[in-house]
């Protein structure tokens, strides 16, 4: 994969997906840091003592990804401090896959209906098998390839963040004062969307970077013959 050290002004999304992020969490985790099951922003199952417990474990473990991954994504820091870049994708590993596993166990207890609930489930899945191929291809030093998954990756893990864009939009257009049964459908498509609207985008920019990559190297072969992938 070929690399170039650009100024941020060329990486205008650095900053603001930073900013976000950091909003995004701090909203996020503020009903959950006195540890109180009234404050919680989703209704919990009657019957299920370890709804609670095992949402807020989702929660905390997810906003760490989220951070992580903004420091994965930045270019800068993976060329210029590859040490930090790997430790923070360490991170990244060791909080995602646990995240995505405990959205698995929480899908079917959800009150949201059971297109939510299978949505649900689906992204834990992809989310995990996504981090967990990234993080292998790292380990066998195959590092386009960990490129790509990672990227996968990323995109799931902000799935959260957009979703929270989707929801009131489909609630509002499918269901703005319609029974419950059709807001929980509403509320499941967001779902849907949000996880699978953000793969498909991550797999359009992974065609159009490479076949732009493919350009610049048929066009300057000479510049690029001696620049090796940067690993992770």
């Amino acid at each position: 994969m070929l690399t170039t050290n650009r100024p941020l002004i060329q990486r205008p999304w650095v900053i603001p997906l930073g900013l976000l992020t950091v909003g995004f969490v701090a909203y996020s985790l503020l009903p959950y840091l006195g540890l109180n099951p009234d404050n919680a922003r989703v209704a919990l199952r009657d019957g299920f003592p370890l709804h609670y417990p095992l949402l807020v474990a989702h929660i905390f473990l997810g906003s760490v990804a989220l951070l992580a991954a903004c420091l994965q994504v930045w270019p800068w820091l993976r060329q210029n401090h590859p040490t930090v870049h790997r430790r923070s994708g360490r991170v990244y590993v060791c909080v995602a896959v646990p995240a995505g596993l405990f959205a698995i166990g929480l899908s079917p207890h959800t009150l949201m209906g059971l297109n939510a609930q299978v949505g649900n489930v689906l992204f834990g899945i992809v989310w995990v098998t996504a981090t967990v191929v990234g993080f292998r291809m790292a380990r066998q030093h195959r590092f386009t390839e960990h490129r790509v998954w990672m990227v996968r990756s990323f995109a799931l893990a902000f799935a959260i963040v957009v979703n929270r864009l989707w929801m009131p939009l489909c609630i509002l257009t499918l269901a703005p004062d319609g029974p419950r049964m059709l807001q929980e459908q509403a509320a499941g498509l967001s779902m849907w969307l949000s996880w699978v609207g953000n793969l498909l985008i991550a797999e359009w920019w992974l065609h159009h970077t490479h076949n732009r990559a493919r350009k610049r190297a048929a066009d300057n072969p000479a510049d690029t013959a001696h620049k090796a992938p940067v690993g992770a």
